[in-house]
């Protein structure tokens, strides 16, 4: 009796031990994971930071840009219309935004006909909306990228993994066979998710330049205008 119940407290032991090592092998960090993920992991760490660099560039950029006083077109009006020209010019310095250069251009053109001003100002606006996109061709490229990176890492790993369970004699390992796949899919993985943050960036920073490129047409049309009414 003693014997069976010595057994018993061994076997319960036993399964005890074997739940806490399974439970130790199953907490792997994420910074493990990721170090497991072979040298593909490298340039999908590189296009993520470009990817955060250029997203919060732009942002900062784009920020910066719509920045013009709601007031600005009836300030331009009343001067325009006042005759103080270099008032109107000296106004629009000072805001440093695309529609406050398009308006300067506009200003300086005064006294022309009203095609040349309006192709001015269109030729400025053509320079601003160039500045404004400046890299996001980039940040889509990263979008595309990353996931393929990542699916040729994960390509790379099984190949290495089926190498190493052929170099193997006799029965192979389950857990030989597990870890390699599973470190091959790591590049995967982190290739979907830089791909997917970099998307959802870069969409969001179209939709912020279409909102600027709108206010350029805008206030340019009213610019005219008041040329038109002067």
């Amino acid at each position: 009796m003693i014997l069976l119940q010595t057994l018993s407290v061994a076997d319960s032991l036993a399964a005890a031990n074997s739940l806490a090592e399974g439970a130790t092998k199953e907490n792997i960090g994420l910074l493990d994971l990721l170090i497991k993920g072979g040298y593909m992991m490298v340039p999908l760490y590189l296009l993520f930071i470009l990817a955060i660099f250029i997203f919060f560039e732009r942002l900062i950029t784009l920020k910066k840009a719509s920045k013009t006083s709601s007031s600005l077109m009836d300030q331009i009006r009343v001067l325009v219309q006042g005759g103080k020209i270099e008032k109107a010019k000296m106004l629009c310095a000072g805001e440093k935004t695309p529609v406050a250069n398009m308006i300067a251009k506009g200003i300086e053109r005064i006294g022309s006909p009203l095609k040349n001003i309006e192709v001015s100002i269109e030729n400025v606006g053509k320079i601003e909306i160039y500045k404004l996109e400046k890299n996001l061709n980039l940040l889509a490229t990263v979008s595309g990228a990353a996931p393929m990176i990542g699916f040729l890492g994960t390509v790379a790993g099984m190949i290495q993994a089926f190498i190493a369970i052929a170099q193997e004699e006799g029965m192979v390992s389950p857990k030989l066979l597990s870890e390699g796949i599973y470190e091959a899919m790591i590049t995967t993985a982190a290739g979907l998710v830089v791909g997917i943050l970099a998307y959802l960036g870069y969409n969001y920073l179209v939709s912020q330049v279409s909102k600027l490129v709108h206010n350029m047409e805008y206030t340019t049309v009213e610019f005219i205008d008041l040329l038109q009414d002067k």
